[in-house]
Parts: structure tokens; sequence; C-alpha cells
């Protein structure tokens, strides 16, 4: 459900659920099993209505008697291994990121996602308007992948991964893409975007006539996995949260329209250097 407004205040009002996942203190799921359970209070009042409306500064919500408040803010960066969700409950029970981050201490949402075959960089956080802007394609934070394709791919293939590719729901925007080295029947790329649309990666490489092998991310913006042993998790520095939230500059800078190696302006474009990853 959309955020509305109090319209004598003009402050915004959130659902009673959206809530509990904003202040970082569980899921949305979480939420709405609290609230049914009638543990949740809203100005002493039990509330069941987990779509209930809220004004954070003038409601005081209490959880089992006690206050509403906000969890610390905690980012983190996972190297997430193949045959992982990145869901918080799978039915089937197969693993999931959070079988891996159980030691952070809070509830954290992933930023993003990373299907089940695709291993590398998950970042993982309770700070809900960071995650927005990195994950949103508005904000054009690059993601860079390691690929490993089902077979060769010449140069007239590349270069079309690099002008973009029709797919289903419409155009990709420009990627860069560099190959990395050929086998005897496969080409390793590695290629970074600006959008995050389901499965893009791969159904780039498939537009263009072949299969993904092997898919690891490797950096967001100037984050890297560097040495992070996978299925451990690392906590961002101050540092790295400022560059991906738009506090201070990175200082790589990224222009899609220059991803055939055109230049524009002052600008170039350039994938992040060197991110370390397992070769394959």
């Amino acid at each position: 459900m959309p955020e509305t407004g109090n319209r004598k205040t003009g402050r915004p009002l959130k659902t009673l659920e959206r809530v509990f996942s904003k202040a970082g203190s569980g899921s949305r799921t979480d939420a709405r099993s609290w609230i049914g359970a009638g543990r949740v209070r809203v100005n002493g009042k039990v509330v069941l209505n987990p779509d209930h409306w809220v004004d954070l500064e003038l409601d005081r919500i209490t959880l089992d008697g006690k206050p509403l408040q906000a969890a610390s803010k905690t980012y983190i960066l996972l190297y997430k291994p193949k045959g992982y969700l990145t869901t918080f409950r799978d039915p089937g029970g197969r693993p999931t990121v959070y079988d891996l981050t159980a030691g952070v201490g809070t509830w954290l949402s992933p930023v993003g996602r990373l299907d089940l075959d695709t291993s590398g960089l998950l970042l993982m956080t309770n700070d809900t308007t960071f995650g927005e802007i990195v994950a949103s394609p508005d904000h054009k934070v690059p993601k860079t992948y390691q690929i490993k394709a089902a077979t060769l791919l010449g140069d007239e293939q590349i270069e079309r991964l690099r002008q973009g590719v029709e797919l289903s729901d419409g155009p990709t925007r420009p990627a860069v893409v560099r190959r990395l080295r050929d086998g005897a029947k496969r080409t390793h790329l590695e290629m970074t975007i600006t959008e995050g649309r389901n499965r893009q990666v791969r159904r780039m490489i498939e537009a263009v006539g072949s299969k993904v092998q092997k898919l690891v991310r490797t950096a967001i913006g100037p984050i890297r996995i560097a040495d992070l042993p996978i299925g451990e998790w690392r906590k961002l520095t101050g540092e790295e949260v400022a560059v991906l939230s738009g506090a201070r500059p990175s200082t790589s800078s990224f222009d899609p329209s220059t991803s055939a190696g055109r230049r524009k302006g002052r600008s170039s474009c350039r994938a992040p250097k060197n991110p370390a990853a397992p070769r394959f």
C-alpha cells in the first residue's frame, strides 16, 4: 500500500506493518503476525489491522507494551553463495541468506536480489532509504558482474550488449562490457549495468544468442567483494555508506553513454577496476 499524508499536518502516514519494517524491527510478515496476535497498540488501543494508518510523530506505537524504537542503522556486505535464496523463509526449506547473517543481531532486508543460481555481492540493511537509493534504477548505481557464457561470443554480440538489447520488458540501457578471455568453447565477460531488472544479465546474454553458465556479482558502485570468503559478511564502512547513498561522490565515474569507448564531456565510463572474484 502506498504512503499517504496527513491532510492537517502534511506529514507522511505509513501503514502499521510498514512502520515495523521501516524501523528495522522485523519483516512485514513478522509485523502482521504481531499485529494479528494483539501484541501491538496504537495510542494505548490494540490494533489488529496491519493496514491501519499511523502518524509517526503523533501516534504512540508499542509492541508488548514497549515503545517502538528505530534500530541503529546497520549495513553489511554478504558474499552470497550459489544455492541460497534472497528471501526470509522458503516453504521448500531451501537455505536463505538469513541463514548466513544470523549473527548480525538485527533485522536486515536485502538491497535488490540475486537469484538462486547467482553468487556474489549482496548488500543488506535496515536503512530502507539507503536500500531504495542503491536499488532504484533512477539513481543509476552501477552493478558489475563476471559471466561465463555457454558459447564463444563474437565482437558483434558484445557490441550489442554494450549498446543495449531488446528484452520483453523493453530495451536495456547501454552497458560496459569487457571480454576477459576466451576458452575453447566459452567466453568470459565482465559487464556493468545500471538497472536491476529480474534476471537481467541472463536475459541480455540470451538476447545475443547464448546462455549464462555462471554469474557472479563482483561490485556495486565502488564497493567490491575483494578477499571476503564466500558465505561470509562484513559491515560497510561509513565512507562506503556515504558514497553509495550519494552523500559524497565516488572516486570512479560511470557514464553509460560512453560504453562503446566514446567520451561525453568530462565523464568517462569505467567498470570498477579489478573487482576480485573467483576465476571460473
